[in-house]
């Protein structure tokens, strides 16, 4: 019964231990894939395209409002000074009419009009200085009354302008407000770490390699690659730590991560594989981030470990590696705010040979805790592999 006991126990862990497969296992299905994906990316290039062209209206529109909200400041600061101008003049004006309405008053007994007006050497000349007077007066008045109606009507177009000065910055706002929306979304079209040329060309790349191995059109591709290369990948006898020491700084799928973070008070600690295995795939990301990806064989499956932002890497592809060899070293490249190193391990690849298409990689990440034993918490350090 005991024995019978521990036989069960090691076939639940061998079942649990296989890594679950959300890519297509058939060249058929993974045709199918890479035909639909390809459509998505083409119709993403077309999004982009047409994205950038909306981008490029908006900044159009933008600059248009940002000349008219120009305009409206030059205009309303030459109404300011017309104002101003005007206030003064008036004010001139009215000095001058308070001078010739003196003549009109009696002060001390005495009527200056009159003595004005005796000041004259006939009639004829008392008449006109008499007129002039009334006329400057009236002249005056009306110049007055003009001008309060320029300073009214200023006014009154500087309220308009600032009305329209505010419309404009609000247009400009929401203009703003849409262009950061497209480019968003440009962004997140464009966020899938290759780029949508790259993710097409290696989605063509991936159904290209699958046929020219010969896979029969229902033939499970990772069988067929085993049927035709053998068994070229070394199975993966125990998993270890990728350090020898360190601590989790984020953990997998936390806010949609792919995989686990981890870092070392060491920003140049060496790195090892998690299990013996094939390297299978080392490039730089959009970024700049030195990633390697190996090919393990679990129980006649593959799974794949990724090790990105490295400072160096030591290893090439097609080198067999095991949990000895130091395949980099810890790394700040890229897309990273601080020394570490990133580990995704997923149930296929992107990479011509990997089985399946960007998209479909994205679902296949498993989390590395399930293979590997880390410190169940944040910033928990940990001695040995």
């Amino acid at each position: 019964m005991k024995k019978v006991s521990i036989v069960l126990l090691i076939l639940i862990l061998t079942v649990c231990i296989l890594p679950v497969n959300t890519n297509a296992k058939t060249l058929s299905q993974l045709e199918d894939e890479v035909n639909k994906f390809t459509a998505e990316l083409d119709s993403k290039n077309s999004q982009i395209a047409q994205n950038d062209a909306e981008v490029r209206e908006i900044e159009k529109k933008i600059a248009d409002y940002e000349r008219q909200i120009s305009e409206i400041k030059s205009e309303t600061a030459i109404l300011e000074q017309e104002i101003e101008e005007s206030n003064i003049e008036i004010e001139n004006k009215s000095e001058e009419s308070k001078t010739l309405f003196q003549y009109l008053q009696v002060s001390e007994g005495e009527n200056a009009y009159m003595e004005y007006i005796f000041g004259a050497t006939d009639v004829t000349d008392m008449v006109y200085r008499m007129a002039i007077v009334e006329q400057l007066t009236e002249y005056n008045e009306q110049v007055m009354n003009e001008l309060e109606n320029l300073i009214e009507e200023n006014k009154q177009r500087k309220i308009e302008l600032a009305s329209k000065n505010e419309e404009l910055n609000k247009l400009t706002d929401e203009l703003e407000a849409e262009q950061a929306k497209i480019n968003a979304e440009t962004a997140t079209i464009k966020e899938g770490i290759p780029s949508v040329q790259k993710q097409k060309e290696e989605a063509e790349k991936q159904l290209a390699y699958y046929k020219k191995l010969g896979c029969g059109t229902n033939e499970d591709i990772t069988s067929c690659e085993m049927r035709v290369n053998g068994n070229s990948v070394p199975s993966a006898v125990g998993f270890y730590r990728p350090m020898v020491s360190g601590y989790v700084t984020q953990n997998w799928m936390n806010a949609g991560h792919l995989g686990i973070d981890l870092s070392n008070t060491n920003k140049t600690i060496e790195i090892y594989p998690i299990a013996t295995g094939v390297v299978f795939a080392k490039y730089y990301d959009t970024y700049g981030a030195l990633v390697l990806k190996i090919r393990h064989n679990v129980n006649g499956r593959y799974i794949y470990s990724t090790y990105a932002h490295l400072s160096a890497w030591y290893v090439n592809v097609g080198d067999v590696v095991t949990p000895d060899t130091v395949i980099g070293r810890m790394g700040n490249t890229g897309y990273s705010f601080g020394a570490h190193l990133h580990l995704e391990l997923t149930t296929c690849d992107w990479h011509a040979g990997g089985g399946c298409t960007w998209a479909t990689y994205q679902k296949s990440t498993i989390n590395p805790r399930q293979y590997v034993g880390f410190p169940s918490g944040l910033r928990v350090w940990w001695n040995g592999r």
